[in-house]
C-alpha cells in the first residue's frame, strides 16, 4: 500500500498560488519568474489569490487563468 502524504491547508493554498502563476505565464507566453514579479509588484498573491482561494479554486483552470490575467492587467493599469 502506498503511503499517502497529507498536505496542510497552507501548503494546498500555496500550491494553488503556484498554479495561478504558472498557468498565467503559460497563457501569456512569459516566464513564471516574470509573471511572479508582476504579481508581486501589485500584491496580487497576498491580496487576491490567497484570500480568495476558497472561491477561486472551485473554478475551471481556464476561468482561473482568465481571471488572473484580467486582475493583473487591471491592477497594473492603476499604477
Amino acid at each position: 500500500m502506498d503511503k499517502l502524504i497529507e498536505l496542510s491547508h497552507t501548503e494546498i493554498v500555496l500550491a494553488f498560488a503556484a498554479f495561478c502563476i504558472e498557468s498565467t505565464a503559460r497563457r501569456l507566453g512569459k516566464s513564471y519568474q516574470e509573471v511572479y514579479q508582476r504579481m508581486k509588484k501589485v500584491r496580487m498573491i497576498d491580496d487576491y489569490i490567497i484570500p480568495c482561494y476558497d472561491a477561486l479554486h472551485t473554478q475551471s483552470r481556464e476561468r482561473v487563468t482568465d481571471d488572473m490575467i484580467e486582475y493583473l492587467n487591471n491592477k497594473e493599469a492603476l499604477q
